[in-house]
């Protein structure tokens, strides 16, 4: 018997959406015809509102966009300002920027991995195995900054405060540590039948339309695509590390969550090397409160845990920028959800969607 398509919402307020944001998913039967994404439910006027704040009052602002990656948002914002103003961070606060980088990397696939297998049909378990070691990252920025989510760390000229004593032990016992309990997430759950029916050939994401949409992370490289900024324009100390870009072959919502699990490895092992050779001195440099950077633009990028994070910034030779702009990796990735889900069931809509791992505070900013 044929029935008309009829629309289904997926949200505002719904747990498969991650966040506040809206799916009008157009059905025939169980299968997606159409998928439209309703944004705004959570926009703040950010880019507005910083044009009447000074540059450094901007920084917790980029703590607020992808919540669980607070400190690779401040240090994007950083990096513009100080191309902007001509500023040279000391190089003990450029190996700290990269170890925390890469810790809040490794913090912020536990969360993404962990919900997406939630997604695929878990109650909790995987998800909770992995905020054991996320607990442990978090300690790591309490420590040096007091603060667990919303960070702050990151300064115009360096970092905020170099690291205490009991960092030192703390850190080395995580790194000892890390590679064992990563083995334990891929035993559990690589050759998990559940998670290989709902993730393989699922969302699958072809290169071109990919390359098209300028998506980029986790999503990019799940396609087959070694694209990642720390190689290809790197920043801070990258240029001095070893590491690989672990890529998919399928595109699917599977290859998304292996290619998380191997770039955690490879965090790692740019932790390990840049703090083997963490050199000692100042971890800032003196920054007027009211910098004034000469009139001109600038826009610096980087790899965050979800893609390119990119920050343009104008100034007129005031205290306050001219113009602040984000380009924000889940925004763009968002963008090809209707090409992934289309002829899918709606059970496989909400997997894809869990594996494209978006924070709607950075989409809506």
């Amino acid at each position: 018997m044929r029935t008309p398509p009829y629309v289904v919402n997926i949200g505002p307020q719904h747990p498969s959406t991650h966040g506040v944001f809206r799916v009008k998913a157009t059905l025939d039967g169980e299968r997606v015809i159409a998928a439209e994404m309703v944004l705004g439910y959570l926009h703040r006027s950010m880019e507005k509102l910083a044009e009447e704040r000074t540059f450094t009052q901007n920084i917790p602002f980029t703590d607020r966009m992808d919540y669980l990656a607070a400190m690779t948002g401040n240090l994007g914002y950083c990096l513009a300002v100080e191309k902007l103003a001509g500023i040279e961070v000391p190089e003990r606060a450029q190996y700290l920027r990269v170890i925390f980088a890469e810790l809040q990397r490794i913090a912020s696939h536990c969360m993404a991995n962990g919900t997406f297998v939630n997604d695929c049909g878990a109650w909790q378990t995987p998800l909770m195995y992995m905020f054991r070691e996320r607990e442990r990252i978090l300690d790591l920025f309490e420590m040096t900054c007091g603060a667990r989510l919303t960070t702050n760390y990151m300064r115009i000229g360096g970092v905020s405060f170099d690291v205490p004593d009991e960092w030192y032990p703390a850190i080395e016992s995580l790194i000892n540590d890390l590679p064992e309990r990563i083995a334990e997430y891929e035993d559990l759950l690589l050759d998990n039948e559940i998670l290989l029916a709902r993730g393989r050939d699922v969302g699958v994401l072809k290169p071109d339309v990919a390359i098209n949409a300028s998506a980029s992370g986790p999503l990019l490289r799940g396609c087959g695509i070694a694209w990642d900024i720390r190689k290809a324009d790197p920043y801070c100390v990258y240029d001095r590390m070893q590491f690989d870009i672990p890529v998919g072959h399928n595109g699917d919502c599977f290859d998304r969550f292996v290619v998380r699990m191997e770039e955690m490895k490879q965090s790692l092992r740019i932790i390990r090397q840049a703090y083997e050779e963490l050199p000692g001195g100042p971890v800032n440099v003196p920054i007027p409160l009211a910098l004034r950077p000469e009139p001109g633009e600038a826009y610096a990028r980087i790899e965050s845990p979800k893609g390119e994070l990119g920050f343009y910034v104008v100034s007129d030779g005031g205290p306050t920028p001219y113009r602040w702009h984000v380009r924000s990796p889940s925004f763009i990735n968002l963008t090809v959800l209707n090409d992934m889900v289309v002829g899918h069931s709606l059970a496989d809509a909400i997997v894809t969607l869990g594996s494209i791992d978006i924070n709607v505070g950075e989409i809506d900013r």
